[in-house]
């Protein structure tokens, strides 16, 4: 039993990598929105933001598995999986950059552009590097999350390791040994990624701290 379910660990693991992935770089176009310096545009991000995350992830789900197959977008679980948690996940981290966005002291921008730093070398020096230290521990504790919202991804037929737990409990009727070894895989998981939550935030602590 405990081999089957374990076998699920790796979807759940491309699931929780790739969404992440595509949230990562779709949330800066989110915050790009949100701190635009266009009401209209800024508008529109919030609009968004808010439609995506008032609806549950299992709606979204739903929506993105049934309902573009009735537009003739069939897309296999796995699929309907990832891109689901990925446009959930550009609008939380969307968010995070936004709040690490409004720590960057304003002052640093207008000294590079003074000094006549392109837009590109702008954010890749001066504003990805600050900004991904203070968001760091966030991002890694919404990864956290995202790793146990890719259980839902059973609810439309991926094969991970809490589908394969319920196959398990309905086939022996021992629920509570499948779900325990679920439990406990889950934890192996995220304790890593705790301990480097952990060690983000306390290296981001670090740089700002004055002797």
């Amino acid at each position: 039993m405990i081999g089957y379910i374990l076998q699920g660990m790796i979807w759940t693991v491309v699931i929780t990598l790739s969404s992440f992935a595509i949230g990562a770089v779709i949330g800066v176009a989110v915050a790009g929105a949100r701190t635009a310096p266009f009401l209209i545009v800024r508008g529109i991000g919030r609009v968004w933001v808010e439609i995506i995350r008032s609806v549950p992830p299992l709606v979204w789900l739903f929506v993105v598995f049934f309902g573009l197959a009735e537009v003739g977008l069939r897309l296999t679980p796995l699929q309907a999986a990832i891109l689901t948690f990925g446009i959930i996940a550009s609008v939380y981290l969307g968010e995070i950059y936004r709040g690490g966005l409004a720590t960057l002291d304003r002052g640093q921008i207008e000294a590079a552009r003074a000094l006549g730093l392109g837009s590109f070398d702008l954010l890749a020096k001066i504003i990805a590097p600050q900004i991904f230290r203070t968001v760091s521990p966030s991002m890694v504790t919404y990864g956290m999350g995202l790793m146990k919202d890719s259980a839902l991804a059973s609810t439309i037929g991926v094969v991970e390791m809490t589908f394969r737990a319920s196959q398990q409990a309905q086939t022996t009727g021992q629920g509570l040994a499948a779900f325990a070894i679920v439990g406990a895989a889950y934890l192996l998981l995220s304790i890593p990624l705790g301990v480097l939550a952990r060690r983000a935030d306390t290296k981001s602590r670090l740089k700002y701290v004055v002797n």
